[in-house]
C-alpha cells in the first residue's frame, strides 16, 4: 500500500520538476514604498510596451574592481595598465546557469533568442512586451504614476516578484520601482540669463591671488571664459596636440542638443585658433538620439558642456553623445515604450564601443533615494568597467547643496523616500558613486564655494579607502553633534574637486548667455583632464582612467585648496569649506601646472 501511494506520487513530482519558471512560486525580488511626490494617475494600458532591463549576476566583478583599484594607484606596479574591452566581459560575464536558467524563463513566457538582446558580456538582457506579459512575469501590477510637482507620468510598480529558483540568477529588472526624475544639473537658483553681446571691459585692475600667486583679469569675477579658466588653474601656456590618440567626449540627454554654429560662435568669441580650423565634434546617436541644427533647438546645457569641455581642450578630438528618451510616460500620446533612466541607454552603448574616449564628462542625475540601490550599484558597476578601460569619468555633484535642489527653502523639506519621511540631507547620483569622480563649484577669484555646490555623503555606497583619511578628517573637525542623524557619515563623500560654475558665457541659438550650476564645472574639469591626459601621451603614457586614487594621493598637492563658503540647504547651513578636503569642494580646484608635473 505504502509502495503504490509513492509511485502514484511520483509523476506528480516529475511533473512539478518539469514545470516551467511562469509555474512555480514567486517570491519578491524587490520592493519600496511609494515615494513621496508620486500618486497613481491610473492603471497601466495592457498593450503599453515595457523595455525591460534584466541585470544578471556579474560572475567576478570583485576580481574587476580589484584590477581596477591596482591600474588606478599611482605607487602600485601595475598602475595604468588598463584592461581590454574583451577582458573587461570576460570578468563581469554572468555564470552559464545564470543564463540558461533566465533564458529558460523568458521562453517560458514565449520570449525566444530572437526577442532578447543581449550585452556584449551578457550581463545585461533586453526585452520589449508590453504591460500584460511584463505582469505575469513578474507577478506585480503597473499603474501609471503622476509626479505632483512636474506633472510627469511614468509607468511603474512598487514591488516585483520573481520564480524562487530564479532569485540567485537576477540582479534586479527594471523599469519596474525607479521613480528617478532623472534632470539636467544646471543650477535652478542661478538661472540662464542674457549676457552683453560684448565681455564688457575692466578698468579695475588685475587680481591677484596672494596665497597662490595666480593673476587673473578682473572680468573674470562676471564673466567666466576659456581665458579665465586657464588664468585661473594655471594652464595658460599650455599647447595641446591633436596627433597622440587623445580624445574627450560629452554625453547629451533630455532632448539636449549641441549647435555647431553657436559652437563656432563661441570659439570665435573665444577660442580664435579653433575658429580659425572650422573646428567641431564628432556626433554620435545612442538609442535614435537626435542632432537637430535649426537655433530653435540649441539646448543651453548641451551647449555649455560642450563649448567649455571642447574650448579648454581643443585640438584634442572630441564628441557628443546624444541619447534620446526621457523616463515620463505620456498617458494621452501613444507612447510606445517606458524606458529608464536614458544614462544606461549611453551606458550599454560606450560599453559596447571598442574606443571609447579617454575623458567624458556627464551634467545629469537624481535624488539618491529615488534611484533603487539594486539599480545605483549596476550602474556604478558599468562605470568602474570604463574606469578599467582607462576612461576618466566626471559627474556634476548637484546644484542643491546639502538638499534636494528645490530653490524654495519654504518647500525643501529634504524628506526621505522611505515612508518614514525623516529629514535627511540627498546625496545625488550618479556623483555618489565611488567610480566616479564628482565636481562641485566654486565662483569667484579668489575662488570661494559656491552656495549650491551639491556635497554629502552617500547612503548607498560606503566610503572608499582612497578618500578614507581625508574624509575623517573632515569629520573629526566638524563639531560634535553637527547635523547628527541628517547624513550617513561611514558613506561615500561627495564631491571629489571642484571648478569654477557660474556666470559662464555661453552661446544659444547665437545669443550669449550666463550660465551657473555645477553642470558647468564637470565639463571644466574634463578639460583640464584631457589636457593632463595630452601631456602623459605625448611622452608614452597611458591615459589616467580612474582618477579618484591618483587625486586623493599623489595628486592631492596639485590642487587649490578652497577654505570659504558653505552649501545651505534642507533648513540648514549645510558644510563649510574648509582646509582639506570638505563636502563642499572637495580637495578644491585644479592647478594645471602642477598636475601635469605630478602626473608626467
Amino acid at each position: 500500500m505504502w509502495l503504490n501511494s509513492v509511485v502514484s506520487l511520483l509523476p506528480l513530482a516529475i511533473l512539478a520538476l518539469a514545470l516551467p519558471s511562469k509555474d512555480c512560486e514567486h517570491q519578491v525580488k524587490e520592493a519600496v514604498v511609494p515615494p513621496r511626490g508620486w500618486t497613481i494617475f491610473g492603471p497601466a494600458p495592457p498593450d503599453h510596451i515595457i523595455k525591460l532591463r534584466i541585470a544578471l549576476p556579474q560572475s567576478n566583478f570583485r576580481a574587476l574592481e580589484e584590477q581596477l583599484y591596482a591600474i588606478s594607484d599611482p605607487y602600485h606596479e601595475r598602475y595604468g595598465a588598463h584592461l581590454t574591452k574583451e577582458e573587461v566581459e570576460e570578468l563581469v560575464a554572468p555564470h552559464p546557469e545564470s543564463v540558461d536558467s533566465v533564458t529558460d524563463w523568458l521562453s517560458s513566457h514565449g520570449i525566444g533568442e530572437g526577442d532578447i538582446s543581449r550585452s556584449p558580456a551578457g550581463d545585461w538582457l533586453t526585452i520589449k512586451v508590453p504591460v500584460s506579459v511584463v505582469e505575469t512575469m513578474l507577478d506585480t501590477k503597473y499603474h501609471i504614476w503622476k509626479h505632483t510637482a512636474s506633472g510627469e507620468y511614468i509607468v511603474r510598480t512598487t514591488s516585483y516578484s520573481l520564480p524562487k529558483n530564479l532569485l540567485e540568477h537576477v540582479d534586479l529588472i527594471q523599469p519596474t520601482t525607479m521613480f528617478g526624475t532623472f534632470r539636467k544639473l544646471k543650477s535652478t537658483i542661478h538661472s540662464v540669463t542674457a549676457a552683453d553681446s560684448q565681455i564688457q571691459s575692466q578698468h579695475s585692475p588685475p587680481i591677484v591671488d596672494l596665497a597662490t600667486g595666480v593673476t587673473v583679469d578682473a572680468s573674470c569675477n562676471t564673466t567666466i571664459t576659456i581665458t579665465c579658466l586657464k588664468e585661473i588653474y594655471n594652464a595658460v601656456n599650455y599647447t595641446p596636440s591633436a596627433h597622440v590618440g587623445n580624445s574627450v567626449g560629452i554625453t547629451g540627454y533630455l532632448g539636449e542638443f549641441a549647435n555647431r554654429a553657436d559652437l563656432q560662435t563661441f570659439y570665435a568669441d573665444q577660442v580664435p585658433a579653433a575658429a580659425a580650423a572650422n573646428s567641431t565634434f564628432n556626433f554620435i546617436s545612442v538609442a535614435g538620439g537626435l542632432d537637430p541644427q535649426d537655433p530653435d533647438d540649441a539646448g543651453g546645457e548641451a551647449n555649455l558642456d560642450v563649448q567649455f569641455a571642447f574650448g579648454l581642450s581643443f585640438p584634442v578630438p572630441s564628441t557628443f553623445y546624444s541619447t534620446a528618451g526621457s523616463p515620463p510616460f505620456i498617458p494621452d500620446s501613444g507612447t510606445p515604450t517606458d524606458t529608464n533612466e536614458p544614462y544606461t541607454d549611453w551606458l550599454d552603448f560606450i560599453l559596447s564601443h571598442p574606443n571609447p574616449p579617454l575623458a567624458i564628462s556627464t551634467s545629469y542625475g537624481d535624488d539618491e533615494q529615488t534611484v533603487p540601490e539594486s539599480f545605483a550599484r549596476r550602474a556604478c558597476a558599468g562605470f568602474a568597467q570604463l574606469g578599467a578601460r582607462g576612461v576618466s569619468l566626471t559627474a556634476s555633484s548637484g546644484d542643491g547643496g546639502v538638499g534636494d535642489g528645490d530653490p524654495d527653502p519654504a518647500t525643501q523639506e529634504c524628506l526621505t523616500n522611505d515612508g518614514q519621511n525623516r529629514t535627511q540631507f540627498i546625496p545625488g547620483f550618479p556623483a555618489s558613486c565611488p567610480f566616479i569622480t564628482a565636481v562641485g563649484g566654486t565662483v569667484f577669484f579668489p575662488e570661494r564655494a559656491v552656495s549650491f555646490s551639491g556635497g554629502g555623503f552617500s547612503n548607498y555606497f560606503a566610503r572608499p579607502a582612497y578618500q578614507d583619511e581625508a574624509v575623517k578628517g573632515f569629520l573629526k573637525a566638524l563639531p560634535k553633534g553637527t547635523y547628527s542623524g541628517l547624513f550617513n557619515p561611514n558613506g561615500r563623500g561627495i564631491p571629489d574637486v571642484a571648478a569654477q560654475s557660474d556666470f559662464f558665457r555661453v552661446f544659444i541659438g547665437g545669443k550669449p548667455f550666463s550660465i551657473g550650476g555645477t553642470s558647468a564645472s564637470s565639463p571644466t574639469f574634463i578639460g583640464f583632464v584631457a589636457l593632463l591626459n595630452d601631456g602623459r601621451l605625448k611622452k608614452g603614457l597611458p591615459s589616467l582612467g580612474f582618477l579618484n586614487p591618483l587625486l586623493y594621493s599623489k595628486a592631492v598637492s596639485g590642487f587649490n585648496d578652497i577654505t570659504t563658503g558653505h552649501n545651505p540647504g534642507c533648513g540648514t547651513e549645510g558644510f563649510n569649506a574648509t582646509k582639506g578636503w570638505d563636502a563642499v569642494t572637495g580637495l578644491g580646484t585644479p592647478d594645471f601646472g602642477k598636475l601635469l608635473k605630478l602626473v608626467t
